[in-house]
């Protein structure tokens, strides 16, 4: 059997008990958890292949909302089936066809205006893993609402288009990723030099593989827990410094 090219070891993870709670919005299901006080700062987290409902990307909502952020978790698949551990790999170029990161800009809006209206939220971030990431960065290009945004290992897609952010973004990748390679990595770096405006950042983590970011702490091996933890702060970092 092909070993999957970027989908972790899914088989081995603890139950997660969730602290927030699940929200209807117009047409989109979501997850959304706050911190204890209230605030008029926001982050949406869009999920990778797995989906909303991944204990994982929970957890890192809750994280999240930990730190201060009302934060929220949409079903970008619009109730349409997540990738799963026990798909054949060659369907996943189908599959992606219909879950295509670069078509999120629809529901980026509806949970913008709920964050907005709801929410009383007057800033707002993004943080995205994997598919996710790949959303954050054609986001971060196209919709000024968003203050600032992480993209986690997003698959990096050349074309001119795809370098004139318009808001801070970091981009977190792991070392030993073999779906993005260091070269296409020193090219979003030079690219991004050439035509970016504003602030950004690219930072490649040592020995770690794609999904690295978003282990819980009971799955986590001591060799890598470090990264994950430095990856987190650094995540945190940013939102804090721009959201």
């Amino acid at each position: 059997q092909m070993a999957d090219p970027f989908l972790y070891n899914t088989g081995e993870r603890s139950h997660y008990g969730c602290l927030g709670h699940e929200v209807q919005i117009e047409h989109l299901k979501a997850y959304v958890c706050g911190p204890s006080f209230s605030t008029d700062k926001a982050v949406i987290v869009v999920h990778d292949v797995f989906g909303w409902r991944f204990p994982d990307i929970r957890y890192i909502v809750d994280l999240i909302a930990g730190h201060g952020y009302i934060t929220i978790c949409p079903d970008f698949f619009k109730g349409t089936e997540p990738w799963k551990s026990t798909d054949h790999w060659a369907d996943f170029p189908d599959w992606m066809k219909n879950h295509d990161p670069m078509k999120v800009d629809k529901e980026a809006d509806v949970v913008l205006k709920y964050l907005k209206e709801q929410c009383g939220a007057k800033k707002i971030g993004i943080v995205g893993f994997s598919w996710g990431g790949m959303a954050v960065h054609h986001l971060m290009l196209k919709n000024p609402q968003l203050t600032a945004g992480v993209s986690l290992y997003g698959i990096i897609r050349d074309s001119e288009e795809r370098y004139r952010l318009l808001n801070p973004t970091f981009f977190i990748f792991g070392e030993k990723d073999h779906t993005i390679s260091l070269d296409q990595i020193f090219l979003l770096e030079d690219k991004l030099k050439q035509y970016c405006k504003v602030p950004y950042k690219i930072k490649v983590y040592p020995g770690q593989v794609h999904g690295f970011a978003q282990l819980k702490p009971e799955d986590m091996k001591p060799d890598d827990k470090p990264y994950i933890e430095e990856a987190r702060r650094d995540m945190i970092d940013w939102i804090k410094m721009f959201v």
